[in-house]
């Protein structure tokens, strides 16, 4: 089951980004932002745990480190959360975890309450009886949830009269807050927090409750360059969106000083500004980047190993659009979309080291091949083969490498391997017979029980994390999750297993 091959490399683990700088600059940037108001709205965009998109860019950046920014503002700061009525009635999931919008919100809460920070109600956005939505605040209510509903806004986007009225923001309830700085958070993008933000200031002003916005992105980076890999990454993460980063006229116009944006705040910020004006009385910015507090720029410690890492997301996120495509889950001008991204940075999919091992071994052996490439630089190979799955063999022998256990140990017995075949294929009836990823890793496990190199081996497994992986076919979705769970970060090629329609 081992194929193993060797080679030189320098170090994975090189660091190009420093979490304890970025953590003090930004948190001093947006405790300078309060003082400005009475209360601060911060449109907080990107995820505040398992930012995995800013670790692979940023190698340092802590994917948890909004919710510790968080931690030292909590006396200070509530926390709102916005779901768009569309995304619930849609099922929109988070590719990176699975998971439905809905479910990754009420994930977030439970975590954000378990850190002690207060999350005080739910807006379900641009609602207009959204049968889904209104179970889903059904059951928040019941569970002691302060929920509520924002309609879409009358006369957005040009009738700024009426947008600031009682008709527009004026007709959405007023969400009751007690601390100076409001974080409007979503479980994803397009959610309404803008909106949300901008008509809880018509109301407080209506109060004498002077208040104000900003907004927290970590990309588009502002003061790097425009076609920086770093922002590159940022427009393939969002092709789907159709987001294009720009240079920011209304900025350059105002100081003389090129900055970076997106289309969409570029697009909108003539309509915001005066939106703000009428419901403040005065200019608050002068353009979109004013708005933003992002202090990434000033915590990349290693330029080189920042931009390299950024190409290898750019070239991951071409995989996964082009097996989207296959799947019937991308349109082609998505496609198209990211190899223009590509070609930008003149990177071609091997660009991934890992591509090349995996279509090498799997053309010399005549079976799909899943190679992982260990942090030594070293190469392991799976393929599928038997009774276990291409990825499950190669996390057996990635385990079996990274614990020095050599080619001829089986660390998993067929005593413990046959019985979960035949539970799986005469019990539970599937026709499919081979091991994945999750039964390999439960069948260590209990070996580990009685078995030392088992027990060494799984030991091994936060060893794989940030590891790159490439498959010679489209993992299942189930695999595939159980190999991002781990760390690992897989990609595949646009080819289906077999010619089955339906995936067991």
């Amino acid at each position: 089951m081992t194929n193993t091959n060797s080679k030189t490399k320098t170090s994975k683990n090189k660091i190009g980004f420093d979490n304890q700088l970025y953590l003090k600059l930004q948190s001093k940037n947006i405790l300078d932002r309060i003082k400005k108001f009475k209360k601060l709205y911060l449109e907080f965009g990107g995820k505040l745990f398992d930012d995995l998109h800013a670790a692979r860019v940023l190698p340092g950046f802590d994917p948890n480190i909004k919710t510790k920014l968080l931690m030292k503002l909590k006396d200070k700061a509530e926390i709102i959360f916005c779901i768009s009525a569309n995304d619930i009635e849609k099922n929109r999931i988070r590719a990176d975890l699975g998971l439905s919008y809905d479910n990754e919100m009420l994930r977030i809460i439970d975590n954000l309450r378990e850190l002690g920070l207060y999350v005080s109600s739910i807006v379900i956005t641009l609602f207009k009886g959204q049968p889904s939505a209104i179970k889903f605040a059904q059951k928040l209510e019941n569970h002691g949830e302060k929920v509520y509903f924002h309609k879409y806004t009358k006369g957005y986007p040009s009738e700024v009269d009426v947008i600031v009225s009682d008709e527009g923001y004026g007709a959405n309830p007023y969400i009751e807050t007690t601390r100076p700085l409001v974080v409007v958070t979503a479980p994803g993008p397009s959610s309404g927090k803008l909106a949300t933000c901008l008509s809880q200031m018509y109301h407080d002003f209506k109060r004498g409750i002077k208040s104000g916005y900003a907004k927290f992105e970590t990309f588009p980076v502002w003061n790097l360059p425009l076609k920086h890999p770093v922002n590159i990454a940022y427009e393939a993460a969002t092709a789907d969106l159709k987001d294009v980063n720009q240079i920011d006229p209304y900025h350059f116009n105002a100081y003389g000083v090129l900055t970076v944006n997106y289309n969409r705040d570029i697009e909108v910020f003539p309509v915001l500004k005066n939106i703000l004006k009428k419901i403040t009385g005065k200019d608050i910015y002068k353009s979109p980047t004013d708005m933003g507090v992002n202090m990434v720029a000033s915590a990349i410690i290693d330029e080189d190993v920042v931009k390299e890492a950024a190409k290898k997301e750019v070239v991951r996120r071409y995989f996964r659009t082009e097996c989207d495509y296959k799947r019937g889950q991308a349109s082609f001008d998505t496609v198209e979309r990211i190899r223009f991204l590509m070609a930008e940075l003149d990177l071609t999919p091997d660009f991934l080291s890992v591509v090349n091992h995996a279509k090498a071994i799997s053309k010399e052996s005549g079976y799909p091949c899943v190679a992982l490439e260990l942090p030594s630089g070293e190469i392991v190979y799976g393929k599928s083969k038997k009774i276990i799955s291409a990825s499950g063999a190669v996390i057996l022998n990635a385990l079996r490498t990274l614990a020095n256990l050599g080619d001829d140990f089986d660390i998993i017995s067929d005593d413990i391997l046959m019985p979960i075949v035949k539970l799986r294929t005469e019990y539970l009836h599937s026709k499919c017979s081979v091991l994945t990823v999750d039964d390999v890793l439960i069948a260590l496990a209990i070996s580990s029980h009685s078995n030392d190199k088992a027990k060494k081996a799984i030991d091994c497994l936060p060893k794989l994390r940030g590891c790159e992986a490439h498959s010679t076919y489209i993992l299942s979705p189930a695999e595939e999750q159980s190999l991002k769970k781990i760390g690992i970060n897989i990609t595949c090629e646009p080819v289906f297993l077999n010619n089955h329609l339906f995936e067991d």
